[in-house]
């Protein structure tokens, strides 16, 4: 019997490898040996590897939204005069469209984006009616912690409605009608006598004053003036309530048109333009079809579970955006696939957290 590995299975085991290029980057953990800062630790991500190294190269993508200021690019032959300015063009930053599903305001993510809209980081919000309900309604009685497997049935009979692994009691959503039917009535007697209809963004904007609720982030949104768009306002308890308005006191106008032209402006005269989406269906579509009007966003984020096989939006990554001219060829993008509640903190506090001085 011979000794030596036979030849062809030398060849296909120990293929010899090509030279690995000078700047290939090593794959290296957290060294729990030293003592890490939460900024350490998340700057290790990028080094991890798998949906880590997704969370580390989002964290720098929004870093860049953060930083670019049109003080960066050389002045082109044919600006106009306001944004010759030196100062006017070290003011001009990226403006940044983020968009959400209803159940993460449901959820405590609510207050991370509160602190971004409080602070002024994010120039609109694109989500869905519940994203704009649950807001108000949490103002009005709280959301409990849960768990996935409770009955169903159960719940019903008891008046406690399940989203996900939190409780919402269905007395919150009657504190909700006593609150809006008011303000429903006043704005329909005040469009009949201003003769101009409401818009979904101009809406919200009235309820976020209503409130008057530092907790809300509607109330910020409103104090702010960052205009929060919502394509489908009525899928939720917002339409249930103007549906029950509608036989009561007839005539309300919504114009979805006014504020399609408003976001996708806002798309259209943004020197550059980031995208931080959580989720998928409408909030996700909407603010990238805005961003074709300019032939694409400069900065992409995406953080959802979703998958592409089944052809959604919803599931898919950048690349298929950019095939549609949505997201920028030359730009940068990312999706980390993973819950947002788990990773969306975590990018806020190695990004828009970091102007937060300490006392």
């Amino acid at each position: 019997m011979s000794s030596s590995i036979p030849q062809d299975v030398s060849a296909v085991v120990l293929q010899p490898s090509e030279p690995v290029p000078d700047d290939a980057v090593a794959v290296q953990g957290p060294n729990f040996d030293e003592r890490l800062t939460l900024d350490t630790l998340l700057g290790s991500y990028e080094r991890i590897g798998f949906q880590a190294n997704s969370l580390g190269k989002a964290i720098n993508i929004v870093n860049k939204m953060r930083q670019w200021r049109l003080s960066d690019e050389p002045i082109p032959d044919d600006e106009t005069e306001e944004l010759s300015n030196p100062e006017v063009r070290a003011r001009t930053r990226c403006n940044i469209f983020l968009g959400y599903t209803s159940n993460l305001i449901s959820s405590g993510l609510r207050e991370v984006i509160l602190h971004l809209v409080k602070h002024r980081h994010v120039a609109c919000i694109v989500t869905t009616a519940g994203g704009i309900e649950e807001d108000f309604i949490k103002c009005l009685g709280r959301t409990y912690l849960a768990d996935f497997s409770l009955d169903g049935a159960d719940l019903r009979r008891r008046g406690m409605n399940r989203i996900g692994n939190l409780v919402i009691p269905n007395d919150n959503y009657c504190k909700f009608e006593d609150w809006l039917m008011p303000i429903l009535d006043t704005m329909l007697t005040e469009q009949k006598a201003s003769g101009q209809v409401w818009t979904p963004s101009s809406f919200i904007r009235r309820l976020g004053k209503e409130i008057n609720n530092e907790e809300s982030v509607y109330y910020w949104a409103y104090k702010n003036d960052i205009p929060v768009f919502c394509p489908a306002l009525t899928d939720g308890s917002i339409g249930d309530m103007i549906y029950f308005h509608s036989f009561k006191s007839p005539g309300l106008v919504l114009d979805i048109v006014g504020d399609i032209r408003a976001l996708n402006e806002l798309a259209r005269t943004s020197k550059k333009a980031g995208m931080i989406i959580l989720g998928g269906g409408v909030c996700k579509h909407q603010i990238a079809n805005a961003m074709l009007i300019r032939n694409g966003a400069d900065y992409s984020v995406f953080i959802n579970t979703g998958q592409e096989f089944d052809g959604s939006d919803s599931g898919a990554r950048p690349d298929e955006a950019i095939s549609w001219g949505k997201i920028r060829a030359d730009s940068e993008s990312v999706k980390v696939f993973a819950d947002a509640t788990l990773v969306f903190p975590l990018l806020v506090a190695a990004t828009f957290a970091q102007d937060v001085r300490p006392p």
